[in-house]
This record gives structure tokens, C-alpha cells and sequence, in this order.
């Protein structure tokens, strides 16, 4: 079984666990921790995925990292998935967790890149866009490139709406090549 299946159903049942003990907002929290730190520390990635570090000691470097900050059922997940010797897929079982409390919540991410910081105004326009098309709350996230020169894409899920200058010209070369005034002989 290919371990992003294997992810899906570790945060599907972690996800209804913690509905069941009540506690999906704290375990969610937890969460975006765990991915926070393992996306901040690259060693500490390796480290889950060595196959030549022994799991106890694995469960001592999640101990001793989140141990004070996360919630019990957490705890006891990791210890878990530590024991059946699962540990290089916790990034993977955390990332689908957060997908799928996402979906149950109602909430789409959205990501918009422009070339300059977003003012307020502009923020809100962005997520009501993401609203109209979805009907969803909107997590957005901005993105500054300044290659973008001017417009903006604005990625939800797997739709994107591209509405650079580039972009906007590129389609205005090819409105010219194919110019319907010009007699073709």
C-alpha cells in the first residue's frame, strides 16, 4: 500500500478520534505545529525517515520536542505509529490531517501571488473571489514575486487564474498571429 494511503487512513482515524474525545481543534493545532517544525527543521525530517535510527530513539526526539507542547492523544498517536515503525510517514499522516479537518471545516486554501505585498483591500477582494467560486471559507496565502511585474495568479485547489501582464500579452501575440483581417492567400 502506497504510503500516502497509508497517511490518509492514519489522519482519518486520528481526525475521528479526536472528534469523538472532543478535542479536534486542540489535535489540529498539534498538527500544524508538527508540519511548522518539520518544515523549519530539515534534520529532524531525516531523522523520521533513517531507517538506521531505532524507533525508541525516535520516540525519545518527539518526546523531548513536542512533548510539552501537544495534547495527550497526540502523544499516544506518535507513540503508536512510532511502534508499528511508521515514523517516515508522521509528515505525510500530518499534512492529510490538516487536508482533512480543511474539508470537514469547510475551508479552502488559496494561494495568490502578485508582485507586491497585498493592502487590505486587495486581501479582501482576493478571498471573496475564493468565496464566490467556492462557497467556502478561504485560507489565503500570499505569495510575493516580483518576476509576476504586474496582476496577479491566484491558485485555488487545482483551478488557476492567471491574470499577469505576461500572460495578458502573450494572448494579445497570439490574437495578432492570428489576425482575421488579413487576406491569407
Amino acid at each position: 500500500m502506497s504510503d500516502e494511503r497509508v497517511a490518509s487512513r492514519y489522519a482519518k482515524s486520528l481526525l475521528e478520534l479526536s472528534q469523538e474525545q472532543g478535542s479536534l481543534e486542540k489535535v489540529y493545532a498539534d498538527m500544524l505545529s508538527f508540519t511548522k517544525t518539520l518544515n523549519g527543521s530539515r534534520d529532524l525530517s531525516l531523522v523520521l525517515r533513517n531507517p538506521i535510527i531505532k524507533h525508541d530513539k525516535k520516540l525519545a526526539i518527539i518526546n523531548s520536542v513536542f512533548g510539552g507542547s501537544m495534547t495527550e492523544l497526540t502523544m499516544a498517536f506518535f507513540r503508536i505509529i512510532t511502534q508499528k515503525n511508521r515514523e517516515a510517514i508522521l509528515e505525510s499522516v500530518a499534512t492529510e490531517f490538516v487536508k482533512q479537518y480543511n474539508l470537514i471545516s469547510g475551508i479552502q486554501k488559496a494561494t495568490v501571488t502578485t508582485a507586491v505585498p497585498l493592502t487590505p483591500e486587495l486581501r479582501a477582494t482576493f478571498q471573496q473571489m475564493v468565496v464566490e467560486r467556492t462557497g467556502m471559507k478561504v485560507e489565503l496565502q500570499e505569495v510575493v514575486n516580483p518576476a509576476v511585474i504586474g496582476g496577479y495568479v491566484l491558485r485555488i485547489g487545482d483551478q488557476q487564474i492567471d491574470n499577469t501582464v505576461r500572460t495578458n500579452v502573450q494572448k494579445l501575440k497570439n490574437n495578432f498571429k492570428e489576425n482575421p483581417y488579413i487576406t491569407k492567400l
